[in-house]
């Protein structure tokens, strides 16, 4: 979508245009699916496997203004092959990840990810534990930018508690950017 009709809708729903940023999840689509979205304003990808993003990274090329998000949890073994493509790693719920991470790409760009669900074998650290991670992370050179989570997979309303639990969490650790989705 053209940007004026995202920032009608960001609007319509209550945000602030200017303080919310869309990322463009290529999961499952050709090289075709980021061109369209850099066609469209959308500089922002974000894949979840790190052989799908090293493969679309190849063959799109380098953009100028294209940063790539690993938004799936990251596998230590993978992060030396990953680090020179990905801007920004948006699921780190361990410290080992965030080791490797700061190994590979030191001061990087990570969002901390919450199961804010309970839903057994999602990905994230429980809430309780989010702080003492962000503290790690931050000690390992690597710039916490915010947290990230994944609402209720069935229920809207149980999502809208996952994202206002993560908006209150985020806010009481002092930071400002949020990443919340449904998968």
């Amino acid at each position: 979508r053209p940007a004026g009709r995202r920032r009608q809708r960001i609007e319509a729903a209550g945000g602030d245009a200017r303080r919310v940023g869309v990322l463009a999840v290529t999961k499952g689509f050709g090289p075709d699916a980021v061109e369209a979205a850099l066609a469209a304003g959308l500089n922002e990808i974000g894949e979840n496997y790190g052989q799908e993003l090293t493969a679309k990274a190849a063959t799109v090329g380098p953009a100028p203004a294209l940063r790539w998000h690993l938004i799936g949890p990251v596998q230590r073994n993978k992060v030396g092959r990953l680090a020179a493509v990905v801007a920004a790693w948006d699921a780190v719920d361990r410290r080992v990840a965030g080791e490797a991470i700061a190994r590979y790409a030191p001061g990087a760009s990570v969002l901390v990810e919450v199961n804010t669900t309970d839903e057994p074998g999602k990905a994230g650290c429980a809430p309780g534990e989010a702080p003492a991670l962000v503290d790690a992370l931050r000690r390992l050179g690597l710039d916490v930018r915010g947290l990230m989570t994944i609402g209720h997979r069935e229920r809207p309303d149980g999502a809208r508690a996952a994202f206002a639990a993560l908006r209150e969490l985020a806010a009481g650790l002092g930071l400002a950017e949020l990443s919340m989705g449904m998968s």
